[in-house]
């Protein structure tokens, strides 16, 4: 594998995935992979090809998603001079690029009908016909495709052909998302910092163990793609000496964000009032800025202890961002140790 293409993991439902792939891969059939975003469809998609007989003949992507309707068929099986506007040479598909090898379509839900029909012609008899022309062209192609969809769903809707489904599954690797691979979080963070201080020409110290911890509890919607982005602007970011201590997960987080309108008294809702007037114990400080000090100093040592000390969760509970309650928490000497 290159080494852009490495497939990190060691969490058992990931590696689980890993096998039922590298086992379909010295079989010369379609395979289908199914995932979120992010959880590296693609990555599964060469090892199935570079595991195979096939791997050292073309490997060929095709976003489906990426190319207009009007044009993907055009993109799949190629055309003629003059087949349309703009047409003015002939043109080899992806089909006839990945001849005696591989060719993944990713995003394969997106497909229209036509298309899909014409697809599943070219699978059942290893046949495509540029448009524009009347004869078929032979084809020995694999046909690995992924999508992050329900394919059974789309079948019930009709919004996708149940006999292509058929062809296309005849093994189907779904991978799990990052938030069900909880052991592999940490695994992956050091290897993207690793990777993106060496580029930085720095030394990696690694995380600090909040920094795990908030890693951990994050559910990453956006899976290892997420993960890996997140990682290397904390390492980018971080100008201090020892383990990175400071996570930013959305890097859009700040309050003169376009919309973010500033609230106003008269659109505020009302304080409460309190029962009974505050008064001055013996030992409270009666300087304004002491005693607001004081008060969010409770506030923060309540908070956590009602989170478990999780400052993840503690930061959600209080509607701030990571970073502003690890500052609040470094202002009152709360951070452990």
């Amino acid at each position: 594998m290159e080494r852009t293409s490495q497939v990190i993991g060691q969490s058992g439902p990931f590696l689980d995935a890993l096998e039922q792939a590298s086992r379909a891969a010295a079989l010369d059939r379609p395979v289908l992979v199914i995932g979120e975003r992010g959880t590296g469809k693609e990555l599964v998609a060469e090892r199935l090809h570079r595991l195979s007989p096939r791997w050292d003949n073309p490997l060929i992507i095709m976003n489906c998603a990426a190319l207009p309707e009007t044009l993907i068929e055009a993109e799949l099986f190629g055309h003629e001079a003059g087949a349309f506007t703009g047409a003015t040479r002939a043109r080899a598909g992806r089909f006839e690029e990945a001849d005696g090898g591989t060719l993944f379509l990713d995003e394969l839900g997106t497909l229209s009908m036509a298309a899909q029909d014409r697809l599943l012609r070219a699978v059942e008899y290893g046949e495509v016909t540029r448009i524009g022309s009347s004869h078929p062209i032979r084809v020995d192609v694999r046909i690995v495709a992924a999508t992050n969809e329900h394919l059974p769903d789309k079948v019930e809707k009709h919004q996708f052909r149940a006999d292509l489904l058929d062809r296309l599954s005849f093994e189907v690797v779904t991978l799990p998302p990052l938030r069900a691979r909880p052991g592999d979080v940490a695994v992956l963070a050091d290897h993207f910092g690793r990777r993106m201080a060496a580029e930085m020409a720095r030394d990696w110290e690694g995380f600090s163990p909040e920094a795990i911890d908030a890693l951990i509890d994050y559910q990453w919607p956006g899976n290892v793609r997420e993960l890996r982005n997140v990682v290397e602007r904390a390492v980018y970011r971080w100008h201090q000496s020892g383990p990175i201590a400071t996570i930013e997960f959305d890097p859009f987080q700040s309050p003169h964000r376009p919309g973010a309108a500033a609230v106003t008294p008269a659109a505020s809702s009302p304080a409460p009032v309190p029962s009974a007037p505050a008064t001055l114990g013996d030992t409270e400080p009666a300087d304004f800025k002491s005693r607001v000090a004081r008060f969010e100093r409770d506030v923060l040592t309540k908070a956590l202890a009602a989170n478990r000390f999780n400052q993840r969760q503690t930061a959600d509970a209080l509607g701030l961002s990571y970073d502003q309650l690890r500052h609040a928490l470094r202002r009152h000497d709360l951070l452990p140790g």
